[in-house]
């Protein structure tokens, strides 16, 4: 009796003990909340708790009992996807910049520019909340995994591959690569006017077959293609559908099904997924099994062609330069520098940035050109001005012969470049880029003139979707296409051909980043358009953790629309409402009311796009559309939005 006794009563005294610090923690963090000076909303459990993202749907109800002056602000906040969902209109309720506060931490959401701008530029001061992309490294630790001198190490290395030089080569591939999907979309007897369900599917794919080449210097073919006979043969076994000896997959379907399942990868103990009776855990396990062992082959590989003098370092392969930097001679950072040591990857750390650069570069890409070509399709005035475009800058050339000096800068400063920022204004590949304040101090930023004070190790989410849908940074019109006040979220390429740009906030930050980490450091818009301030627009974040292959993915992005509408238009498909003998007998009145149906139904569902890893169109959701010749148009070549 006695035993039971103490076991109780040591019990109580933890029960006891974890209330006192709840409360207690609770007042420290809304003590350091008000003296931030910025408006603060008192939550049980705060936004990153990852146990409280699982029960979500068991304690937020229990919270909603309380009196609604306790919740009814905030409510939003408490579910997943509310980013999108709420975007700037939730910021113009609460402020564009507030605290979150619970008894485990201080959280910050942002869309104001100039405190996105003063985020971005000062690395150290607002470092990234590594412990949120752990998960990432367990294929090895990589640029996006790491923080302080191992980042930068990992920083200068990789970023090496990604110049004007190596753009050119992704500007061919894609081009290459569109013409594939083109194939693919026009069908067997090559007529196309088809529908189609697979747009996200076969973006993937694309965006699939240009990374390969881009991470691992692999041609890959599409249905149908096949490789010239003095094709390298180490080559040609990766790219064919057939696995090689020693697998069960070929390549692309191992890539494909790795990335398809990979955050029931990532957050799954493989003991499990190996006795789950799911036919989607075994699917996943055997891709994964097969992608690892690619990615050791070819490692190995590139280090014996290094080490054999075999490898000329010519062509666009993320890999092999990684190999040559970390088992060549010469370094490929810090060049000519004497008396410092030579920085080089683990074999782990190679594979590590590899695989992070094709979940990087597939999934944000592949979403992009997928909303693109439904807005376009959406939109079909936009379509045809960026059309014209087209005509102006390329004619009727084969996209084989397009030279990338000559093309790229007026293809990015045309309705094809303000057409791929405007889908990532809409859509984001992260809607909510995580940052942190400095574990060691508060650290100050600066909004409208007035200083505030973000306690330190405040987590913040720099809501980038919200920023880019606020009308305070954006040129405007009212809306076509519904009753809101203003255009600011639709689809409205032609906003970013005003030669007029805003007056940017690019005033100097106090203590920002001056060292140079490599990589692209131009703008991500052409001089040609307009220009939001400094931190408005951050599709692929800022500053020194902006994302290294944003020059790369933009090249991808304007190459293949380029190559689509130079000579085919795309329509949102109507065979729900009419078969095609129906609408073949239809007068344009009858067929504009047609469209419209496609196009409030395109827009409903783009709008049930959700964030996972990226921003898109998860689970059943899409789009049907088809792919015409131009001058076979039935809906695109005259209907409005």
């Amino acid at each position: 009796m006695q035993v039971v006794s103490t076991i109780l009563l040591l019990l109580g005294a933890a029960i006891l003990y974890w209330l006192c610090n709840i409360v207690l923690g609770l007042r420290a963090n809304i003590a350091a909340a008000k003296r931030s000076g910025l408006p603060y909303f008192i939550v049980p459990i705060g936004p990153w708790n990852r146990a409280g993202q699982i029960f979500i749907k068991v304690w937020v109800p229990m919270f909603k009992l309380l009196p609604r002056k306790y919740w009814q602000d905030i409510e939003p906040t408490l579910h997943l996807n509310w980013q999108y969902r709420e975007n700037h209109k939730l910021f113009a309720k609460l402020g564009d910049t507030f605290l979150i506060v619970s008894p485990g931490g201080v959280s910050c959401y942002t869309e104001n520019a100039e405190a996105l701008h003063q985020i971005t530029s000062k690395r150290e001061a607002f470092p990234k909340p590594t412990e949120a992309y752990a998960i990432l490294g367990q294929y090895g630790q990589n640029v996006l995994t790491l923080e302080g001198a191992a980042w930068r190490m990992h920083r200068k290395i990789t970023s090496a591959s990604f110049n004007e030089k190596n753009a050119s080569l992704v500007f061919k591939e894609s081009i290459r690569q569109a013409g594939g999907l083109i194939n693919l979309w026009l069908g067997p007897d090559g007529l196309g006017n088809k529908t189609f369900n697979s747009i996200e599917h076969d973006t993937a794919s694309l965006m699939l077959n240009i990374i390969a080449n881009i991470g691992f210097g692999l041609k890959i073919l599409w249905p149908g293609q096949e490789f010239p006979a003095d094709a390298d043969p180490r080559l040609a076994k990766y790219a064919t559908q057939v696995p090689p000896e020693g697998y069960t997959m070929s390549f692309v379907k191992a890539l494909a099904h790795t990335l398809d399942y990979l955050i029931l990868l990532l957050i799954t103990p493989k003991w499990l997924l190996r006795i789950a009776p799911s036919k989607q855990a075994k699917l996943a396990l055997e891709a994964e099994t097969n992608f690892i062992g690619y990615l050791n082959q070819f490692l190995q590989e590139k280090i014996e062609d290094v080490r054999s003098g075999n490898d000329t370092g010519e062509g666009l392969d993320i890999m092999g330069s990684l190999v040559r930097t970390s088992y060549g001679d010469k370094p490929a950072n810090e060049p000519g520098k004497k008396g410092t040591q030579v920085a080089r990857l683990t074999d782990s750390e190679i594979i590590g940035n590899a695989f992070i650069n094709i979940v990087a570069g597939h999934e944000s890409t592949a979403n992009i050109v997928h909303f693109s070509l439904i807005e376009l399709a959406t939109n079909p005035a936009s379509q045809r001005r960026l059309q014209r475009d087209l005509d102006n800058i390329v004619g009727n050339a084969d996209p084989a012969t397009w030279d990338y000096d000559a093309i790229m800068n007026p293809l990015l400063g045309s309705m094809v470049g303000a057409s791929i920022n405007e889908t990532l204004r809409l859509f984001p590949p992260v809607v909510d880029i995580p940052k942190m304040v400095s574990p060691t101090q508060d650290q100050a930023i600066t909004i409208d003139g007035v200083r505030y004070l973000l306690p330190r190790k405040t987590k913040i989410g720099m809501v980038a979707i919200a920023s880019q849908l606020n009308p305070r940074y954006w040129p405007t019109k009212p809306s076509k296409i519904s009753d809101a006040e203003t255009d600011i979220e639709d689809f409205v390429p032609e906003r970013w051909l005003q030669t007029e740009s805003s007056g940017s906030n690019g005033a100097k930050v106090e203590g920002a980043d001056t060292e140079d980490f490599g990589g692209y450091a131009g703008s991500d818009t052409s001089v040609q358009l307009y220009h939001p301030p400094r931190g408005a627009f951050i599709p692929f974040s800022d500053g020194a953790r902006a994302c290294l292959g944003r020059r790369m993915a933009i090249v991808e992005l304007v190459s293949v629309l380029a190559v689509i509408f130079q000579k085919y238009s795309i329509e949102l498909a109507v065979d729900e409402w009419a078969s095609d003998e129906k609408v073949a007998g239809m007068g344009r009145d009858e067929k504009a009311k047609l469209y419209k149906q496609a196009q409030q139904k395109s827009r409903e569902t783009v709008k049930g796009a959700t964030s996972l890893i990226t921003l898109k169109l998860h689970g059943d959701k899409y789009v049907p559309v088809r792919l015409v010749r131009r001058g076979d148009e039935r809906f695109v070549d005259w209907a409005d939005s």
